[in-house]
């Protein structure tokens, strides 16, 4: 009884591995290596997702702690990637307490508006306070990008809510 309860919680906390693993791996920035424009931020996914669908996994305090890893890591300022983070975290949890029944475009479509308006205060927050060269088209990139893999994982994970943790949508 006890090894399957620690199972569980296991499972329950792959979520929470992938978010810290991707802000210590830089992860994006090695695909930029190997293409010039192909940049994505998944942790942007996993927060939104996993916000939306089970909340109690991810806590605003790891997500504000990942982003500060991931500003030690890349060199940012700290604090512009757990705004960040944080902004589209909010922006999941209004979507959450607003909708009834949420589905992969309506999911698409808000994370769309909370990613737009978070990359746009990263890169307000870049330029004006920090020495970090930032352009708009990489920026673009990024969001593009996110916003086009967001789908393959939004099914992903709701397949691994739903087969492997045994959750169901919320």
């Amino acid at each position: 009884m006890g090894n399957t309860k620690s199972i569980n919680k296991l499972k329950n906390l792959v979520p929470l591995i992938l978010l810290y693993y991707f802000s210590i791996s830089e992860i994006d920035t090695h695909f930029e290596n190997y293409f010039e424009i192909l940049s994505f931020n998944l942790q942007l996914i996993i927060i939104f997702f996993w916000i939306l669908k089970s909340p109690s996994i991810l806590g605003n305090g790891h997500i504000f702690f990942a982003g500060l890893i991931n500003d030690v890591v890349l060199g940012f300022p700290l604090g512009i990637s757990s705004l960040t983070y944080l902004l589209v975290s909010f922006s999941a949890t209004y979507t959450k307490n607003m909708t009834v029944h949420t589905t992969i475009i309506s999911d698409w479509f808000t994370f769309m508006i909370a990613i737009i308006f978070s990359n746009c205060i990263f890169y307000m927050l870049a330029t004006n306070f920090s020495s970090i060269s930032t352009s708009i088209t990489e920026m673009s990139y990024n969001t593009f990008f996110t916003l086009l893999f967001f789908p393959f994982f939004w099914l992903f994970f709701t397949f691994y809510n739903s087969q492997i943790i045994g959750r169901h949508n919320a």
